[in-house]
């Protein structure tokens, strides 16, 4: 079976690709440097002549709030209308738990506006809602840092590693198509402020992280279960002392 994954050469996409190759499917990796630029539409009709799924994985290339909504709301619209043309039977996309309850964070609200291009697009789909990636923990202390001191909300935390998250968007592109939502999230449930704590004293970094319920996340507000799946939720089995393990074996 064909599947193209827009995005199929980045953190999730290129797991996910390689996965759907060693069931037997041809699995496209479709980006920009691949010729498909769902932006400006080139490639995309080529890319999408005979497939059944398409995975989108994209990410935008900034996180300005205008410009990360303008990226969804353009590549959303391009993507869907080429599989709507070729017939496509199933869309997939990856998109975050707790999207719909931080209004003030701008790229969640990129995120919704993405979703809502699905569900209106007419084709069978199934929206993938996971939690933050445990890749992505060095990042977010940066963003939370000044100084020697790393500011973080006591809101609940449940990350997710990328290994967790490709098998299970390649096994929903292989099922039938929900047209709803499925949300997956990590093993280990916890405050925010803790697990990043965690994380940097195991890695030896001497920032301290300070408890602050007024630290905001890429913009908005933490509450106790912004970020953290409210219903029933998918768990990955890799915690966080099992990624660090793995993280320095391949390094």
């Amino acid at each position: 079976m064909k599947i193209v994954v827009i995005g199929g050469t980045g953190l999730i996409g290129s797991k996910t690709v390689a996965i759907l190759r060693q069931g037997g499917h041809e699995a496209v990796a479709a980006s920009p440097k691949s010729g498909v630029n769902t932006i400006t539409g080139e490639g995309l009709k080529a890319a999408m002549a005979g497939a059944r799924v398409v995975i989108d994985l994209s990410n935008s290339p900034s996180l300005e709030d205008r410009a990360v909504l303008e990226f969804f709301e353009a590549s959303g619209r391009n993507l869907l209308a080429a599989e709507t043309a070729a017939g496509v039977q199933h869309h997939v996309a990856l998109s975050i738990v707790g999207t719909d309850r931080s209004p003030d964070n701008g790229y969640f609200r990129a995120k919704v506006a993405q979703e809502k291009l699905i569900e209106a697009s007419g084709i069978p789909y199934t929206i993938i809602r996971a939690t933050q990636f445990l890749e992505f923990l060095g990042g977010i202390a940066a963003s939370s840092a000044d100084g020697n001191t790393v500011r973080l909300s006591p809101g609940l935390f449940q990350p997710i590693a990328a290994d967790d998250v490709a098998p299970v968007v390649a096994e929903v592109a292989l099922a039938a198509p929900r047209s709803g939502i499925v949300e997956f999230a990590g093993p280990e449930r916890a405050p925010f402020n803790e697990f990043v704590a965690r994380y940097l004293k195991a890695i030896g970094d001497p920032r301290e992280v300070v408890c602050d319920p007024e630290a905001r996340y890429f913009g908005s507000r933490v509450e106790e279960h912004s970020l953290v799946p409210l219903g029933e939720a998918r768990l990955g089995r890799i915690g966080l002392d099992e990624w660090l393990r793995r993280s320095r074996a391949v390094a």
